[in-house]
């Protein structure tokens, strides 16, 4: 996202060089510069013996299923982020995120940090975010995942890191 004004005081901003980055940003008020960076998402695998949580959530497909994703809060690392957002949509206790890529979507300026977790314990409580959540075989959650194009990406990775056959 390109800034114009200041977001902390108002102040139109200037363009100062910054080394590799060129030109950017700048508000001599409050002494920062504002570099065009995507907002940090993650998006996380859960996996439970031969099977992967898989969220409906009617505002982003409404006739598919997606793996659960959450945007990073200030203060926290990626890998915290994975398990406090398990915690928040589905009430899973999960643990050992591991990374296996990412991709960025350039219609919402997001980069999607992704995730293979280990399930640990609990039953599925969903939040106000979350319209439906189950377990599916890991081996059919493709064919439930047709419009989620990045969620179906991570869904081989993790059929890959398993040494599962698609």
């Amino acid at each position: 996202m390109k800034y114009k004004y200041c977001p902390i005081c108002g102040k139109k901003l200037e363009e100062k060089y910054s080394w590799d980055e060129g030109g950017v940003p700048y508000c001599s008020v409050d002494n920062i510069m504002f570099f065009d960076t995507p907002k940090p998402c993650i998006i996380a695998a859960v996996i439970k013996d031969d099977k992967v949580l898989l969220l409906k959530q009617n505002y982003t497909f409404k006739n598919s299923k997606v793996l659960l994703s959450g945007y990073v809060a200030n203060n926290e690392t990626v890998e915290e982020t994975v398990l406090r957002e398990i915690k928040e949509e589905t009430g899973i206790i999960a643990k050992e995120p591991k990374y296996l890529g990412s991709y960025y979507l350039a219609s919402k300026e997001i980069i999607m940090l992704t995730f293979i977790v280990k399930y640990v314990s609990g039953e599925i409580v969903k939040s106000g975010e979350v319209d439906g959540a189950e377990f599916v075989n890991l081996k059919d959650a493709l064919s439930e995942m047709k419009e989620d194009k990045i969620g179906s990406e991570v869904v081989k990775k993790v059929l890959e890191e398993i040494g599962a056959k698609l």
